[in-house]
């Protein structure tokens, strides 16, 4: 993601009251410590966090990153399993709990909340993360973060984890516990959800269950269990649950990682009855087969606010409504147009159709070395598809005519007879923004270039110009920004 749409994100989780919003690893990259930066200048009434490897550099960046920040906490941590010492940071265990220490040391002297995580604590030695927890209390640390990393985890064994540390580590009641779980079985809700019934208050998660390989503990899954459960679970959440439902729509249309129709909570198919007897049943008593409301986590807040009369100030206020901004009023007024573009190519115009909108916008924005400016497409039976590409490369006009597999194909290889990048294609997605024939068709690609890999995103009512803008778009991203490998790569 680019900081404008972590910024964005990070606003809509404000509005959800998150607690906590872990806002990138400020070490990572320039881009990365400014959208940390922004994050922290932007969000009020949530905890802003910096992700940190114990050491010093990283610690240092981080807490000038959240300067900002009205709440800040860095979130340090450090590898605790035997495997990840010995093959990974290649360091005795000794040297693990000093270098530890010595990390959340610095960090408390830098910020008032400090978060320590023992990396890989679901393969830690028992005996090993009672010693390194009860040092970093005492150093400071007022979370402790067991992680799951690998999705190792069974919920009975990694709920026993939980109990058996904050009953065995002497100064375990100066800090908050907390669970970080991945799904690489499908055990990361259940696992963390049993972290909470054995006393763990801090639930590490992410919308939609985005996240490393198979992703981590869906935010919405861990909320609405413990709101639906109150009778396992005596805990509240802050999380206003309306907003669920925005959110993942959004994270979905920023990320690209589009939502399963069966995803619980928030997939299309989450509250719709398609059996007689299920549908017999709701009408009757919604309680029969609906165990929660769907207006509760968000659904109904999706619906037709806007149409091709409606003024500009109407379509200003909707997205403040959604929780967007503008960084100037040339970008209002292009996603305007954009609007009102889009109004006289489709009558019916939802919340999910200004969400793409915007990000079509503001992915146009900001340093732009290339623009499409036409396209025109011939694909016809028996013949080869070929397209004509128009487009300016840091202001001068420049056009290509390429033949390819198909209208996609072509015009790529058209864009690439024009720049040279030499980009690698890792994926190409499409999906549709909202329903109908006439829906805009949103596409996501990644890209891979020197071993820096980006998404472009695109959305229009024709897929091939959706195409054309989602690849401009990385093309502007990954050739204009100063990007490093992931810090934890480096280790």
């Amino acid at each position: 993601m680019t900081k404008v749409e972590k910024l964005r994100i990070a606003k809509a989780l404000e509005k959800m009251k998150v607690d906590v919003i872990e806002a990138g690893f400020a070490i990572a990259s320039p881009d990365d410590f400014e959208a940390v930066r922004m994050i922290a200048e932007a969000v009020r009434d949530s905890t802003v966090c910096s992700l940190s490897r114990a050491l010093e550099k990283d610690i240092d960046s981080a807490a000038r990153a959240l300067q900002p920040a009205a709440s800040g906490r860095i979130h340090t941590f450090i590898a605790t399993s035997p495997i990840h010492m010995k093959y990974k940071l290649q360091m005795q265990p000794e040297a693990v709990i000093e270098q530890a220490v010595k990390a959340v040391s610095m960090a408390r002297n830098l910020v008032a909340d400090v978060e320590f995580s023992c990396e890989d604590a679901g393969r830690s030695e028992l005996d090993f993360l009672c010693r390194i927890i009860e040092a970093t209390i005492e150093a400071g640390a007022r979370t402790i973060n067991i992680p799951d990393t690998v999705g190792y985890a069974i919920p009975e064994q990694f709920g026993l984890l939980i109990k058996t540390l904050m009953e065995r580590v002497p100064n375990a009641s100066k800090a908050i516990f907390s669970c970080h779980c991945h799904n690489d079985l499908g055990l990361a809700v259940a696992n963390s959800l049993a972290a909470v019934s054995n006393g763990a208050r801090q639930v590490e998660c992410t919308i939609n269950g985005l996240g490393e390989r198979a992703g981590n503990a869906a935010l919405e899954e861990v909320v609405m269990a413990v709101r639906t459960r109150p009778d396992l679970f005596d805990l509240t959440t802050r999380i206003d649950t309306r907003q669920i439902v925005p959110a993942s729509k959004l994270v979905s249309t920023v990320t690209g990682f589009p939502v399963q129709p069966n995803k619980a909570i928030v997939g299309a198919n989450a509250f719709a009855h398609e059996s007689g007897i299920h549908q017999d049943g709701v009408i009757k008593h919604r309680e029969t087969y609906e165990i929660m409301k769907a207006e509760d986590v968000g659904w109904h807040a999706n619906s037709l606010v806007l149409g091709k009369h409606s003024g500009r100030n109407a379509f200003k206020t909707r997205l403040h409504d959604l929780g967007y901004s503008f960084s100037s009023d040339l970008e209002l007024n292009e996603a305007f147009a954009r609007f009102k573009d889009l109004a006289d190519k489709k009558h019916e115009i939802f919340d999910a159709d200004l969400q793409a909108i915007v990000s079509d916008t503001q992915s146009a924005a900001g340093e732009e070395r290339f623009r499409l400016v036409s396209l025109r497409v011939c694909s016809e039976t028996g013949t080869t598809p070929e397209a004509k590409v128009v487009m300016t490369v840091d202001g001068e006009e420049k056009s290509a005519v390429a033949v390819g597999g198909g209208p996609v194909d072509a015009t790529y290889s058209a864009i690439e007879m024009i720049v040279s990048s030499g980009l690698m294609l890792q994926l190409y997605s499409v999906n549709n923004v909202t329903q109908g024939i006439d829906a805009q068709g949103e596409v996501t690609v990644r890209v891979e270039l020197n071993g820096r890999i980006m998404n472009g995103v695109g959305a229009d009512t024709d897929i091939v110009i959706a195409s054309a803008k989602a690849y401009i778009h990385a093309l502007n991203i990954v050739l204009s920004e100063d990007r490093k490998a992931h810090p934890q790569s480096q280790v």
